[in-house]
C-alpha cells in the first residue's frame, strides 16, 4: 500500500472502488508491495538504475545494454493480464471479504468482464491466498475428515452404477486440522485443510506430523487410523456412535469449518472440479483464519502475497480429470 495516512485508506468496498480508481494509486501500491525497501530492480539484468514512464505507469531499466521496459505486474499473479490494476484490486477486495465467497458470474457482472475471465481471476487470487507457514500447530488440535461430492441419488445413471459401498465412495477426501484458540489471550483458532488421495493410516498421520508440533494435545473421533499418534502426541478421542462431546474432547470446531465451506460450495460455487478443490479450500481457510481482521487488513494480506505466485490458463486447465462435484 502507499504511504497515505491510515485515515485516508479505504475501509469499505465503496471507498475501495473510489480509492483504487486512480491508476497512479494502484501503481504506487504495487511498487510498495514488490519493492518494500524502495530499491527497484530490473527483472532481466537485475540492475537498479530504473526510470519511471509516468504516462503508461511502466518502468524502464537505464542500463546501457538492457533498456528493458517492464510492468509492476511482472512476477505476480497479475502478469500478462490485460486488465488494469483497478479491476484486480477490487476483485481481491471482494474475494477476501465475501463471507460466503463470490462466484465467477457475480464477479464478471461487477467488473464488466466475461465469466471465463472472472473465473481465471478468482483462481489467481486464490493462489495468493494460500497459507504457507513453517509454524506447527500446538496446544489443543482437532483432527477430522470430510468427504466432498454429490449425492448418489442425484447422479446420472451411468455414474451411479459404478459406485458401491458407503456414501464416501467416489468423493474427494479433505483432512482438517484446527488449533483451538485461547479466549483469555484473545487468540483465534487456526485451520489448515488438505485434499488427500486416500484415508490410509500413513497418509493421515503424515499430515499430522508435518503440521502438528510433537507433544500437542490431539482430539479426534474414533477412527482407528489415529490410534498410533499417541507415540508422539497426547491423543484423546470421542466415539460418535454414542456421543459427540466429552468435556473438551470433541471436533466441533472443525465441523463448524466444514459446514461453512459446504455452504459456500452449495450456495455460491455450485460445482467444483476435484482438481481445483484445494484452491477453494485455501480461499475459505484464509478467510476463516483472518475472520477477526478488518476488510482493509485482509485485503492488504492478500496483496502482500501476490509476488512470486503465478499460474497460466493452460496450466490451470491442463488436467485429465474433467469430473465435477456438488455437495452432500
Amino acid at each position: 500500500m502507499t504511504n497515505n495516512p491510515e485515515s485516508e485508506l479505504p475501509k469499505t468496498l465503496l471507498t475501495a472502488v473510489e480509492y483504487f480508481a486512480s491508476a497512479k494509486v494502484c501503481f504506487e501500491a504495487m511498487l510498495a508491495v514488490k519493492w518494500p525497501d524502495g530499491k527497484i530492480t530490473c527483472p532481466k539484468c537485475k540492475g537498479d538504475k530504473i526510470g519511471v514512464i509516468t504516462s503508461r505507469s511502466m518502468l524502464q531499466c537505464k542500463a546501457k545494454d538492457c533498456r528493458k521496459q517492464f510492468s509492476v505486474k511482472v512476477d505476480t499473479i497479475f502478469e500478462d493480464s490485460p486488465l488494469p490494476l483497478q479491476k484486480w484490486f477490487v476483485a481481491i477486495w471482494c474475494v477476501a471479504n465475501a463471507k460466503n465467497g463470490i462466484s465467477s458470474m457475480e464477479l464478471a457482472r461487477a467488473l464488466g468482464v466475461r465469466q471465463p475471465t472472472a473465473w481465471f481471476m478468482l483462481h489467481r487470487v486464490r493462489l495468493a491466498m494460500q497459507t504457507k507457514s513453517f509454524r506447527k500447530l500446538e496446544g489443543e488440535v482437532e483432527i477430522d475428515e470430510t468427504f466432498i461430492g454429490g449425492k448418489r441419488k442425484n447422479m446420472h445413471k451411468g455414474k451411479r452404477e459404478g459406485l458401491t459401498g458407503r456414501g464416501a465412495v467416489g468423493k474427494a477426501i479433505v483432512q482438517g486440522l484446527l488449533e483451538r484458540g485461547d479466549a483469555s489471550s484473545g487468540k483465534a483458532s487456526e485451520a489448515r485443510m488438505t485434499v488427500l488421495p486416500d484415508v490410509d493410516d500413513e497418509t493421515l498421520l503424515r499430515a499430522v506430523r508435518q503440521n502438528v508440533k510433537p507433544g500437542a494435545q490431539i482430539y479426534s473421533d474414533a477412527f482407528p487410523a489415529y490410534r498410533s499418534i499417541c507415540f508422539t502426541h497426547f491423543h484423546s478421542f470421542v466415539d460418535h456412535v454414542s456421543k459427540y462431546v466429552s468435556g473438551r474432547v470433541h471436533t466441533n470446531g472443525l465441523e463448524n469449518f466444514f459446514s461453512l465451506f459446504k455452504r459456500c460450495l452449495k450456495g455460491t460455487w455450485v460445482q467444483v472440479a476435484p482438481f481445483h478443490l484445494q484452491r477453494y479450500l485455501d480461499e475459505q481457510t484464509f478467510r476463516f483464519n483472518n475472520r477477526r481482521a478488518s476488510d482493509l487488513t485482509r485485503f492488504q494480506r492478500v496483496l502482500s502475497c501476490v509476488v512470486g505466485r503465478r499460474i497460466t490458463y493452460r496450466v490451470l486447465t491442463a488436467t485429465g480429470d474433467a469430473g465435477f462435484m456438488g455437495i452432500t
